[in-house]
């Protein structure tokens, strides 16, 4: 007996909001953090056991089983976010942003400190690190203020949206995190500097960075130690950079193979912020390529659809979200090959951490909530 269906399951003139996301959606993008998370958990099965070790674990699979969790969580955040549409994107944005706010604060008197920094909460057992999700709602809430100077060029949203970005910049700063106060910066610029970036704040900008810079590396002793490392690594203590690079220099082109690392049970963060350097050892530097490849893909088809949109709003706030993932997968990168000195900033969807997987699906959302087809924007001249 056979069947003839008498229509196909989604018919072209279903205008479902379903169908609306699923044409309008960019599958390759999604596709692309697909093959990063996929790399990671492959990862953890080689960095997983030794971290376990070094911690005191009695399950060896430990950080394998919670990169896993944490896999799922942050591309279920990924793909519930991106059904937004750009007015409900940016109404949830001010909410994860004034609630990161919160947590911020409230860190300042109960929050965990850990390698002298105070950057998470912790409740029965589950560490959050509230930066993670205050950067892209900030971005794309910069985003908005600032296109909103072509609707209504008397209003103060440039000093609304430079508040917000000093608020956030002085309680990351208190923490104290340097690595996510240089990240937040560079993309609030790329969002200031898309929606028209007056001459004069140039120049201030300029100025308060350069001082900032300066006070920074006066007050902060590890600020000035991780520069030096870098500057002249003789004077200061190069362990982790000395085993990451030792690390890449055994893996060679095509690497000792999966599980023949030997370096990753005496590198510290080998799961978190030097996941490539396990990498590099057990496949080398081709695989290395491919995977900085894989970052240059998403982040030249997401800064291609960000130009691509005429809103201003969701345009600004596109390429700023694109800034923070690309830039913050530059900055990891660029730790593990010792040309940066260690910031704490993960590997985008590959290094291990709740909070970064979760941050990170919350940016892409986002991202993907903007770029969506001419069928998800919404009128008005909000956005």
């Amino acid at each position: 007996m056979s069947y003839t269906a008498n229509a196909p399951l989604l018919p072209r003139s279903d205008a479902s909001w379903f169908t609306e996301w699923r044409r309008t959606l960019d599958w390759g993008l999604v596709a692309g953090v697909v093959i990063l998370i996929s790399v990671g958990l492959l990862m953890s099965l080689a960095a997983g056991p030794s971290a376990a070790a070094r911690t005191g674990q009695s399950d060896p699979y430990f950080y394998i089983y919670r990169q896993t969790a944490f896999s799922a969580a942050g591309f279920t955040v990924l793909m519930a976010v991106s059904l937004l549409d750009r007015k409900w994107a940016r109404r949830f944005a001010a909410l994860v942003f004034l609630g990161s706010i919160a947590l911020m604060i409230a860190l300042l008197g109960i929050g965990h400190e850990a390698k002298g920094a105070q950057r998470w909460l912790r409740f029965a057992g589950v560490s959050l690190q509230p930066s993670e999700m205050v950067k892209p709602a900030l971005i794309l809430l910069c985003g908005w203020l600032l296109a909103q100077r072509e609707h209504y060029p008397k209003g103060p949203w440039t000093l609304m949206a430079f508040g917000a970005y000093a608020a956030t910049l002085t309680l990351l700063l208190l923490q104290p995190d340097v690595g996510q106060s240089v990240l937040v910066t560079a993309a609030f610029l790329t969002v200031f500097f898309i929606s028209g970036l007056p001459k004069r704040w140039v120049v201030i900008f300029a100025g308060g960075g350069a001082a900032l810079a300066f006070l920074l590396y006066s007050l902060l002793p590890y600020v000035r130690s991780r520069i030096t490392m870098i500057l002249n690594p003789t004077s200061a203590d190069t362990f982790q950079i000395d085993r990451a690079a030792e690390a890449i220099s055994r893996g060679g082109l095509l690497g000792a193979g999966p599980g023949e690392g030997l370096i990753k049970a005496r590198l510290p963060d080998a799961h978190t912020d030097f996941i490539l350097a396990v990498m590099a050892e057990e496949y080398g530097l081709v695989a290395i390529l491919a995977l900085i490849g894989v970052y240059a893909l998403m982040a030249i088809r997401g800064f291609r659809a960000a130009g691509r949109i005429e809103d201003g709003y969701a345009r600004t706030a596109a390429a700023g979200l694109f800034t923070l993932f690309s830039l913050q997968a530059a900055i990891n990168i660029g730790v593990n090959l010792a040309i940066l000195p260690p910031t704490g900033m993960t590997l985008p969807f590959v290094s291990s951490g709740g909070s970064s997987m979760v941050g990170m699906g919350l940016t892409l959302g986002l991202a993907l909530a903007l770029v969506r087809g001419e069928g998800t924007r919404s009128p008005g001249r909000y956005g």
